[in-house]
C-alpha cells in the first residue's frame, strides 16, 4: 500500500460529496485528504478495526465481506469508484462490521472521521448528502441480496455475470475479478456448483471463457436464466 498527496481541483469528491462546502472549507479538506493505493488482494479495512477515517473509493474495485460463525467469509457486496465504502458502519459503530478488500488495484481517498462528523453537525445540506448516500448504499446491498436469494443456482450465477457486465464494466467481455470461490461466497452456493454451472453455460454457448476473461455470447438467454432461474 502506498500513500500520495492529493489535489481536489479535479476530484470527484468536490462534485459528489463536498458541493455544499465553500472554497475555503474545501481547501482545508484538501490539506488533510490523502490518497492511498492498494494492490489487488490488499485488505483495506478489517472487520473489528477501529473506525477513524472516512473512506471514498476513487479508482478500482473492492469487495465487502463479513466473517460467519464457522469462520468462513460471506461477501456482502462489491463497490466501484465513487462509492462510499465506509458508510455502513461509520456513524453506527466505533468498529467496522465488515472487511473491505481490493479485488483490483484500487485508490482510496481518506479523511479524518472527526472532520467529516464536524461538517455534518454544522452543515445541514452536507449532512443530507451523507444520509442520501448511506441510504443508497444500504438499498443497493438489500436489493442485490434479495434478488439473489429468490433465484436457484443457475439464476444466481447468471445474476453475478450480468452484474459485472452491466453494472461494473458496462460491456459483455471482461476479466472476471473474483474467483469461483468468491462467487460462491457471494451467492451462498458451493464452489463446485459454481464451476459446474459456468461449464454448463459455456457448453450451451451462453458464455465463452478464456482463462479469467468472460464473453457473454448470448445475453438474452443469460438474462432469462437470471430472471427465471
Amino acid at each position: 500500500m502506498g500513500k500520495i498527496s492529493c489535489s481536489c481541483e479535479k476530484c470527484q469528491l468536490k462534485n459528489l460529496f463536498f458541493s455544499h462546502v465553500n472554497e475555503s472549507e474545501l481547501s482545508s479538506i484538501c490539506d488533510i485528504k490523502v490518497e492511498k493505493h492498494y494492490s489487488k488482494g490488499d485488505i483495506i479495512t478489517t472487520e473489528g478495526d477501529k473506525i477513524d477515517e472516512f473512506l471514498y473509493m476513487k479508482e478500482g474495485l473492492v469487495k465487502l465481506s463479513k466473517s460467519t460463525m464457522d469462520g468462513k467469509d460471506q461477501i456482502l457486496s462489491f463497490s466501484k469508484p465513487f462509492d462510499f465504502v465506509s458508510l455502513l458502519s461509520v456513524f453506527s459503530s466505533d468498529e467496522y462490521k465488515y472487511s473491505v478488500t481490493a479485488i483490483e488495484d484500487t485508490t482510496v481517498c481518506t479523511l479524518d472521521l472527526d472532520v467529516v462528523k464536524s461538517y455534518a453537525k454544522n452543515n445541514a445540506l452536507f449532512a443530507m448528502d451523507l444520509i442520501l448516500n448511506i441510504s443508497e448504499v444500504t438499498d443497493k446491498i438489500l436489493i442485490d441480496n434479495l434478488a439473489i436469494k429468490r433465484k436457484h443456482l443457475k439464476g444466481r450465477v447468471a445474476h453475478v455475470l450480468l452484474y459485472f457486465s452491466d453494472y461494473i464494466y458496462e460491456k459483455d467481455e471482461f476479466e472476471l475479478p473474483i474467483s469461483r470461490r468468491e462467487i460462491a461466497e457471494y451467492i451462498g452456493m458451493t464452489t463446485e456448483n459454481v464451476i459446474r454451472t459456468l461449464s454448463e453455460f459455456r457448453k450451451d454457448k451462453i458464455i465463452k471463457i478464456f482463462g479469467k476473461d468472460i464473453l457473454i455470447a448470448d445475453k438474452k438467454r443469460l438474462q432469462n436464466i437470471s430472471e427465471f432461474g
